[in-house]
């Protein structure tokens, strides 16, 4: 049941207003996008998956439609990290019109691989990432959609699952070890929120990002009796939203999202961007550039709509009492 409307958070370096753009003429040449991602696989980015439906929906009522007046050439690395190398330089020899890069660390890739073609990327933090030395404006090949919300945002995730779990003495944050080892970004955010909480949190890191690493990871959390856990924001997940809900209920470990695909599927509760709304910016973003808009000049979006989504059903299963006035601010509340 919706609670109030979504929230808005004003997040550091401005967000863009979403371009207005005509949509009555559709263009006529055809053009070739390469979409690839760090761990979807291929049959998967299509109209079934809501997600990329947003994507193509949005992309169509700008006037490029697939198989019309767009071809749409799909690639995944299979969550396997050592495959972006040879995957970017397998993309780009094709030479597409545009590269729409699901991931952070992918896009960075294409990055060293490209100067010419232009990308479009979803990134966490793309100044921490080294992808971009500006939100403003890149003066590269590349722009995108951040799902990054400054450092403010890990201290609220953290504090709610405070309030959802009571105490937590011994919270892991599920993450890339690249992530968590970074200077800057989400994973110092979230280890200074947890050191200004007074909580003890570590690393549940993965070497690489794929549904035979995600295992032994949350077996190791079991074994060291971990009371909660932090979901980084790395787009590398997405894949995985089932793989690692089902873990999570399996630990019977409270987790906090930051996206509400985890809790639709049965995560406890998600303080999240919304992704559908991701997915028609980076439509938006593909369309300026087919038009012959420079990446370059195109300041890379920064979310700045959030809600709170609480699994009222999970919260039962994991036999927490989920305070009143918690549920009373969520947006959503699934039971």
């Amino acid at each position: 049941m919706r609670r109030r409307g979504v929230i808005q958070l004003l997040v550091g370096g401005g967000a863009a207003l979403w371009p207005a753009v005509a949509r009555s003429q559709k263009p006529t040449k055809m053009k070739r996008i390469a979409m690839v991602s760090a761990g979807t696989q291929t049959n998967a980015m299509n109209n079934d998956n809501k997600y990329f439906r947003a994507f193509f929906e949005e992309l169509a009522q700008l006037g490029y439609v697939e198989s019309q007046n767009l071809s749409v050439e799909r690639y995944s690395a299979e969550g396997q990290l050592d495959r972006f190398a040879e995957l970017a330089r397998n993309v780009v020899a094709t030479q597409p019109d545009l590269i729409y890069a699901m991931s952070g660390p992918l896009a960075l890739v294409f990055k060293v691989t490209t100067a010419t073609i232009p990308i479009v990327a979803i990134s966490a933090d793309p100044i921490a990432l080294g992808l971009v030395p500006s939100i403003a404006r890149s003066g590269s090949n590349i722009t995108g959609v951040s799902v990054d919300a400054g450092i403010q945002i890990w201290g609220k995730r953290l504090g709610l699952l405070i309030e959802a779990a009571s105490t937590l003495s011994n919270t892991r944050f599920l993450a890339s070890q690249s992530l968590w080892k970074r200077a800057s970004g989400s994973g110092a955010a979230v280890q200074e929120a947890a050191r200004q909480a007074g909580i003890k949190l570590s690393g549940a890191l993965l070497t690489m990002i794929s549904e035979p690493a995600y295992r032994p990871v949350f077996q190791l959390m079991e074994q060291e009796r971990a009371d909660s856990i932090v979901v980084s924001d790395e787009p590398e997940h997405l894949p995985y939203l089932g793989l690692i809900t089902k873990l999570a209920a399996k630990a019977r470990i409270p987790a906090v999202y930051p996206y509400r695909a985890f809790v639709d599927l049965g995560g406890l509760l998600a303080y999240s961007t919304d992704l559908l709304d991701i997915q028609r910016r980076c439509a938006n973003l593909v369309y300026r550039i087919l038009q012959g808009d420079n990446p370059g000049d195109i300041p890379f979006y920064q979310q700045t709509r959030f809600e709170l989504v609480i699994n009222l059903k999970t919260a039962k299963a994991l036999d927490l009492a989920i305070p009143a006035t918690l549920l009373a601010r969520a947006d959503e509340v699934i039971e």
